[in-house]
């Protein structure tokens, strides 16, 4: 197989081991290439302009953007763009964000090898590559009440240790405003305390710590 005809990935990731891992195994297939690496949600925009890849591997935990936000911009000017993302994050609310925003494929980095590589062999035919375990685990919480963009603020102003005077002072709005929420978001998120809803919404990828 010619240069031409094989499949040309760019990979995404900020840890270097994991891009070094990544290479070698795409280097290795007779049907792919890798074309190129990059550590940021920046550099995989310019690479992207620049390569033109047929597949892009983007992990989501970047350190200037998020790999979502890094594909999001990438499609916006480049609807064909295939992208399959690659990640440790197993919260649902990210996996669910990806989708929507067009991501082919979804793998986890405790997945076998071998299943990246058919991944990246299916999106490339025009398939999605959604493992089973990653749609059920949608589907799961496909029914739930989604928390609102001011929830998802405060709850990280929770986790981040702020008292709820703090975050009522913070938001310019009542330290009684500030409970409603929290207690809006226990009941969405079915926790008995503000601890166990800060566990359950980083779990999710609702918030980060």
């Amino acid at each position: 197989m010619n240069d031409q005809e094989r499949i040309r990935v760019l990979s995404i990731d900020d840890h270097p081991l994991v891009r070094e891992g990544l290479a070698t195994l795409i280097n290795d297939q007779a049907d792919m290439r890798g074309v190129g690496q990059g550590a940021s949600g920046h550099e995989a925009i310019k690479l992207f302009r620049d390569l033109r890849p047929d597949i892009t591997l983007m992990d989501v935990r970047l350190p200037d953007m998020s790999g979502i936000d890094a594909m999001i911009t990438i499609r916006s000017e480049f609807p064909d763009a295939r992208v399959i993302i690659v990640t440790s994050s197993e919260g649902d609310v990210e996996m669910q964000r990806a989708l929507e925003g067009g991501a082919r494929g979804y793998m986890l980095k405790s997945m076998p090898p071998k299943e990246l590589l058919e991944a990246i062999r299916k999106v490339h035919a025009g398939k999605k590559a959604i493992p089973q375990e990653i749609a059920a685990r949608l589907a799961e919480h496909l029914s739930d009440e989604v928390l609102t963009s001011r929830e998802v603020e405060i709850l990280q102003q929770v986790a981040e240790g702020n008292r709820n005077r703090d975050i009522a002072e913070r938001l310019f709005i009542s330290e009684g405003t500030v409970k409603v929420h929290i207690k809006h978001i226990m009941e969405k998120l079915g926790a008995n305390d503000r601890t166990q809803a800060i566990t359950i919404a980083v779990r999710r990828g609702i918030i980060h710590l």
